[in-house]
């Protein structure tokens, strides 16, 4: 199984051009009313019109704000750094700068995170792999038998 949000967005266009710059996807389907963003092959992020009804009829509506509240788009990042000078040169809103998680000693996830908003106002989060910050870390037990 692999997860494969959707979000609706005001600028289909102008959305992917922003997440293609700060995260270095690429898009794959194009147009003004749906894109699919994809890294490495893999499809990571939908982004459809809120003017666009397709066959389903509306997927939201534009007038319930926040959107997307209390929804985290998480993305791990191999080139944290990188994204974060993106970020900067793009003038990107930062809800939590850069941070350790957990804040301090050893344990959890032992990465770097960054939270932000992106032109619609979605929180989405940039995280370093698991075991990347500073200290030790112990991976966790698997969950479900996965």
């Amino acid at each position: 199984m692999r997860p494969q949000p959707l979000i609706v967005v005001s600028d289909v266009e102008a959305s992917r051009r922003w997440y293609q710059r700060l995260l270095g996807l690429r898009g794959c389907h194009g147009g003004a009313q749906y894109e699919q963003l994809v890294s490495k092959g893999q499809l990571v992020l939908q982004l459809h019109s809120f003017d666009a009804a397709h066959h389903h009829g509306p997927i939201a509506n534009r007038d319930d704000k926040p959107y997307g509240n209390g929804v985290l788009l998480w993305f791990e990042v191999d080139d944290f750094d990188a994204v974060m000078e993106r970020a900067a040169q793009m003038g990107v809103h930062v809800v939590m700068p850069k941070h350790r998680n957990p804040p301090d000693g050893n344990g959890g996830p032992n990465h770097w995170e960054c939270w932000m908003r992106d032109p619609d106002g979605y929180v989405l989060v940039v995280a370093s792999p698991y075991g990347t910050a500073d200290g030790n870390w112990r991976p966790g037990p698997r969950l479900f038998g996965d």
